[in-house]
């Protein structure tokens, strides 16, 4: 057996982009396919967006990359962006989502060991999804994830997702914050309940905890807000973003508040790529665009008007489909069965990328700035998948 130039830790399907332009992927056989997958939320402003790509060819022309020994005006121009318009004071950029939740998970313990505590032990919630590095698998209690990489490594205990009481009774002596996703992504778009987060939120306070939300997935404007929290009207101490907050650059960012940050002293942390002049100047663009008031009503708007599109088909299909959840442009269907299978399906035979995720969902994650023609044709070729796989054996 030889192995693959590219490490086979991916099935890759036989689609092959090569070019974007709007909400359509190109193959390289010429194939055209409705993106509603947005390379797992990421790609929010969709393919080849004029703004962004002028400020990153821009940048890129000019400065790319320079050590963070140096001053950085990029960074702090963007920092100071995101602290205007979210809870923080202050933010730490990274590459990934996952570098972002380590970020946050090294904030959270930085926190009570400045004060002199030993307190270690995050809170997670079962079916989440919080990246591939040692911690961030760690946090998760999925086996699948897991195997192959024992021992994982200590300081975190799972309780079922939306089950107060039950993160109630996991606090200890050496608790140091909770870790949630305010809508699981991979576990399947479930949203939290208001009391369920209102109730961490009250925890954290009444306990000195980190309340940390993971945001990489449901946040930047995805669900109509710029994130997801203003939807429970509470606010983290931490929060891990990325995915959305480049376009499609790799950037990540842990947000913070002055308190919550208190131990992240020079010395602590550190990214030799993170908050790179390139990465700075795609996520200014980004901002230029969706940290607004008018871009997030329409999210908001073509958000109701596609998961009311998607309500009156599924009903078409009582055994494929059972029901639709989320928020604003972050949907999930449930459905009858397993539903890999079905993407391969949409994929393969009606040109539209969608995303299987746990709980029988298919996720609907398309560009932020889709309009009605979009919703148009991804029904037509979402019915015209459903009426041929009844026929599958699938």
């Amino acid at each position: 057996m030889t192995i693959t130039p590219l490490m086979p830790v991916y099935p890759r399907c036989g689609f092959r982009p090569v070019r974007g332009e709007g909400a359509w992927l190109i193959s390289e056989d010429g194939r055209r396919a409705l993106d509603f997958a947005s390379g797992i939320a990421v790609n929010i402003l969709g393919h080849g967006h004029p703004h962004l790509t002028k400020a990153i060819q821009d940048q890129a022309a000019t400065l790319m990359h320079v050590s963070n020994l140096y001053g950085s005006p990029q960074g702090e121009k963007f920092a100071q962006r995101l602290v205007d318009t979210t809870f923080a004071d202050t933010v730490f950029f990274t590459n990934s989502g996952a570098e972002a939740v380590e970020c946050a998970i090294k904030t959270a313990r930085a926190y009570h060991q400045s004060q002199g505590s030993e307190r270690f032990e995050i809170i997670t919630f079962k079916n989440a999804f919080h990246g591939r590095t040692m911690a961030t698998i760690s946090a998760s209690n999925q086996e699948k994830m897991h195997k192959g990489f024992a021992p994982l490594l200590d300081g975190f205990k799972y309780v079922e997702f939306d089950d107060l009481e039950g993160a109630k009774a996991a606090i200890g002596p050496q608790t140091a914050g909770f870790l949630v996703e305010p809508i699981q992504g991979e576990g399947g778009v479930r949203p939290a309940s208001d009391a369920f987060m209102k109730g961490l939120r009250d925890l954290a306070d009444e306990h000195d905890l980190m309340l940390i939300l993971d945001e990489v997935q449901c946040g930047v404007a995805r669900t109509g807000a710029l994130y997801a929290y203003e939807l429970y009207g509470i606010k983290p101490d931490i929060m891990a973003s990325a995915k959305g907050i480049g376009g499609g650059f790799p950037l990540g960012a842990c947000l913070a508040t002055e308190k919550a940050a208190r131990g992240m002293v020079a010395g602590t942390h550190g990214s030799t790529y993170g908050g790179n002049p390139l990465a700075m100047a795609a996520g200014n663009a980004v901002w230029d665009i969706v940290a607004n008031d008018e871009f997030l009503e329409h999210v908001g708007d073509i958000g109701g008007k596609l998961r009311s599109a998607i309500e009156q088909f599924i009903g078409n299909y009582p055994n494929l489909f059972t029901g639709i959840r989320g928020h604003g442009l972050m949907l999930g269907i449930t459905m009858t069965d397993e539903t890999r299978a079905f993407v391969a399906h949409l994929r393969d035979n009606h040109g539209l990328l969608t995303v299987a995720a746990g709980d029988n969902t298919l996720r609907v994650l398309p560009p932020l700035n889709i309009d009605e023609s979009h919703i148009s044709t991804f029904i037509e070729k979402l019915s015209a998948g459903a009426a041929d796989y009844q026929g599958t054996d699938s």
